[in-house]
């Protein structure tokens, strides 16, 4: 439309300036049409499972899975401040599910406010990732995604699993069958880029090509480092190996029939955004979002998915979370989950905010003789100043950084060209 309208207006007019802002409207408007109607493509495969949780909304934005982290508490938490982020569960082994059959509600039970929700497992023997999926039917999760990206060698180390599942990616396509037969719920791949000297473009291709043929995986989750299981830590694993976003971006192009959502190194709400812009289809973000997860949760809603709704403040997140911690405490067993597991979430609530420093030290101190989360907020959130707990979500906050996704054409492989 912009187009048609600047052919009409004759160059020599001398008012082209006149133009420029209703020019800018309607390419806004224009923006935001195609990125519906490519969203609307994108994840048409997603309906059936979101309605599983009478939820509509993509997995634009995603809360990455991570062990001792993204747990029931934690995940409570961040369905308070974003109703639209898609949250995954820690990753849970397959058989731990099967030999926990008869209590699996301490593994996989969760509130039906959390929807949507991703449920993560690992293992790689068929038979136990099938009967672990089978399992979890009851519960209906929004997807099972099996993890193919730990470098842990508390999971990559011990046999195959994490990681190392990707240097047999007939075995991962097969065992994403297994799931897939077994389960009533779309199903997803987390991987890296490559593992150790096997990382070239066409031999993660040749992985997501040989996963999709077959089985029903529709979804790879794509962590934009390679992962080295020998000599780094997994803390190293996710700060040197560098960065190739120009992989995901072609997978993106070889791969039009598939969804690809991009997963590290991005820190803040910003980057998310521009990588949509990008073109990307879905951003998950990890320890960012549990690191701050005020400012990087509580833009999800608004700058992501564009949808306005009743800001809260921190107080009334922390009554309504006060509820839910009370009436969970010693559920299975005198202290499973005890005060301090129910705490663990909030203390980077006010990540940056005057008092933090002081609420923290008091905070342990508290935990040390609290029972209950009613008497831990009563006698520790007076540390806190009142514009602190009070005050909520204005605007996105400013950021100078250079978003990382742009210009990345002239950086991305060649076409893959399939062996098979």
């Amino acid at each position: 439309m912009c187009t048609v309208l600047c052919t009409l207006i004759p160059m020599n007019h001398g008012n082209v300036m006149k133009y420029q802002k209703s020019f800018s409207m309607l390419n806004g408007i224009s923006a935001q049409f195609k990125r519906f109607q490519s969203l609307k493509k994108k994840h048409k495969m997603h309906t059936e499972a979101c309605l599983v949780g009478g939820y509509s909304y993509p997995p634009l934005f995603s809360v990455a899975p991570m062990m001792d982290w993204t747990d029931n508490h934690f995940r409570t938490l961040a369905r308070l401040i974003s109703r639209h982020a898609w949250l995954y569960t820690e990753m849970i082994v397959a058989e731990t599910i099967v030999h926990q059959k008869d209590n699996l509600d301490r593994f996989l039970l969760f509130s039906q406010e959390q929807h949507p929700i991703v449920l993560q497992i690992g293992g790689s023997n068929l038979e136990n990732l099938a009967k672990a999926a089978e399992h979890a039917n009851s519960y209906s999760y929004d997807e099972i995604n099996l993890n193919c990206g730990c470098p842990s060698g508390k999971v990559a180390g011990h046999g195959c699993f994490g990681a190392r599942l990707m240097f047999n990616p007939k075995l991962v396509g097969d065992a994403m069958a297994a799931i897939s037969a077994n389960s009533s719920v779309p199903v997803s791949v987390k991987c890296r880029i490559g593992v150790d000297n096997r990382d070239s473009y066409n031999e993660l291709c040749d992985f997501i090509y040989t996963v999709a043929s077959r089985s029903p995986t529709k979804h790879f989750i794509i962590h934009a480092r390679k992962a080295l299981l020998n000599g780094l830590s997994p803390a190293e694993n996710r700060k040197v190996p560098p960065l190739k976003y120009e992989y995901y971006f072609a997978l993106q192009r070889d791969f039009p029939e598939l969804q690809f959502t991009l997963n590290g190194g991005i820190t803040c709400i910003h980057q998310v955004d521009s990588a949509i812009k990008e073109g990307a289809s879905g951003v998950m973000v990890g320890r960012a979002a549990y690191n701050n997860p005020w400012y990087v949760l509580g833009h999800v809603d608004r700058v992501i998915y564009g949808v306005l709704s009743k800001s809260h403040s921190r107080r009334q997140i922390l009554k309504k979370y006060q509820g839910y911690a009370d009436s969970v405490i010693g559920r299975y067993g005198s202290n499973r989950p005890n005060i301090r597991q129910l705490v663990k979430p909030l203390l980077n609530l006010f990540h940056s905010e005057p008092g933090n420093g002081q609420w923290k030290r008091i905070a342990d101190t508290a935990l040390r003789h609290c029972k209950t989360m009613k008497s831990f907020l009563a006698e520790t959130l007076a540390a806190l100043p009142d514009s602190v707990l009070d005050s909520t979500l204005g605007n996105t906050p400013s950021n100078l950084e250079v978003p990382p996704f742009t210009d990345l054409n002239s950086l991305q492989p060649p076409p893959y060209r399939s062996n098979a």
